[in-house]
């Protein structure tokens, strides 16, 4: 059998744990905090209902849907982007610095192949969002972890790692990060932004979750305060409409975005024609203001439960982030405690979650103590029912 491409090798390791993540959400009698999905009652399956019976038809916009698309977008998808999406956020954005992608991960993506030449550097946050390095080790880049606290990355350390490394690319998740729910404060997004300007470094923006806010201070994206357009900012439509549309945006310069073009027809021409013309449609009849609300108030409500569930049932000696918004917690257990060898008595109890040490890139042992936990894609009964399984196993355990 021919030999795969030593790049597969590479990211072996976190392709491995994304795999356990998708497979940890098909055992309907398990309850997982494992995945990163919204709420399925918060998918706006009778809205697309009525969209797609109205407008693909043959005299409507069925023969554009079902047709070749331009690389960029359908032009009404691009303009909730800039309008609906952007302009909110303090970003002021023209057509032209936009493009449509096949889902978030497709970004990140796209971006890798514009940049990263084996060998480069990408700093990450410690913790980080595994997928992403699983596609910079695709692209055979060498991932350095940089510290964080809870204000999000400190600054002193990624200035100081990208005197030492001359990095490529610096990747961050600044408001409620995947996977631990922190968000970076406004001082450290300014600095984040010069930081790339001073060393000529691409900040790499994710931005999938700030949405999903719950409580607290809307800050602006680093992408603000971007002075040279070395601050790229992606987003994705899965968590606000659907994550089965496959849907994301590129935000930046004309001339990265020209670049990103040439890349994306290389790769897939172009996202599903039929998913952006049914979103574009979900944003032209003014549906998103409602449905966000919606989404914001399940998933604000199943974060309240999974809070007070950790406060009333785990041990004191936990320490657990509050997220102001997005999908998960992060839970850090005494250290005497081993959250991976602890999965298999937690799976045994019909409960998952992923072990903390899989979204680090670096010193990897030293995190054994500590979770990851969703609580977007589970009913509040079932979280209560969940976090008393999790106890047990916890306070067995210590």
């Amino acid at each position: 059998m021919a030999k795969f491409a030593k790049r597969i090798a590479n990211m072996q390791a976190s392709a491995d744990v994304i795999r356990q993540l998708f497979e940890s959400m098909t055992d309907p009698e398990t309850i997982s905090f494992g995945g990163g999905a919204p709420a399925r009652e918060a998918l706006p399956v009778e809205l697309v209902h009525d969209i797609a019976s109205e407008v693909l038809t043959r005299d409507k916009r069925g023969i554009q849907a079902l047709q070749y698309g331009n690389p960029t977008g359908i032009p009404d998808l691009r303009r909730a982007v800039t309008d609906r999406l952007l302009a909110p956020k303090g970003l002021t954005a023209g057509m032209d610095n936009v493009l449509i992608v096949s889902g978030g991960i497709e970004s990140m993506n796209l971006v890798s192949q514009l940049y990263l030449e084996p060998g480069d550097v990408v700093l990450v946050e410690a913790p980080t969002f595994v997928q992403a390095v699983q596609i910079f080790q695709l692209f055979e880049a060498r991932c350095i972890a940089c510290e964080t606290d809870d204000n999000g990355l400190v600054i002193e350390d990624v200035e100081a790692k990208i005197k030492k490394y001359s990095p490529k690319m610096v990747y961050v998740i600044p408001t409620f990060q995947n996977p631990s729910g922190r968000t970076t404060s406004l001082e450290r997004r300014k600095a984040l932004a010069e930081l790339g300007s001073r060393y000529d470094v691409i900040i790499l923006e994710d931005d999938p979750y700030s949405e999903m806010r719950y409580s607290g201070t809307k800050l602006p994206p680093i992408k603000s305060f971007d002075k040279t357009g070395n601050t790229i900012f992606v987003n994705s439509f899965s968590k606000i409409f659907s994550p089965g549309s496959r849907l994301g945006y590129i935000f930046a310069s004309e001339e990265i975005i020209r670049k990103v073009y040439d890349v994306k027809t290389a790769t897939n021409s172009h996202a599903s024609v039929l998913a952006q013309i049914i979103c574009a449609e979900f944003f032209n009849r003014g549906l998103y203001d409602a449905h966000l609300k919606r989404i914001c108030d399940i998933h604000r409500e199943r974060r309240d439960v999974m809070m007070d569930c950790i406060a009333k049932m785990l041990p004191d000696s936990i320490k657990a982030v509050y997220p102001d918004g997005g999908l998960f917690t992060w839970v850090e257990l005494p250290q005497s405690v081993n959250t991976t060898a602890l999965l298999g008595d937690a799976l045994a109890q019909k409960v998952a979650y992923v072990p903390g040490r899989e979204f680090f890139v670096e010193d990897r042992d030293n995190h054994d103590n500590c979770m990851r936990i969703s609580f977007g894609g589970v009913e509040p009964e079932k979280i209560c029912i969940g976090m008393e399984r999790l106890a047990r196993v916890i306070k067995a355990r210590l």
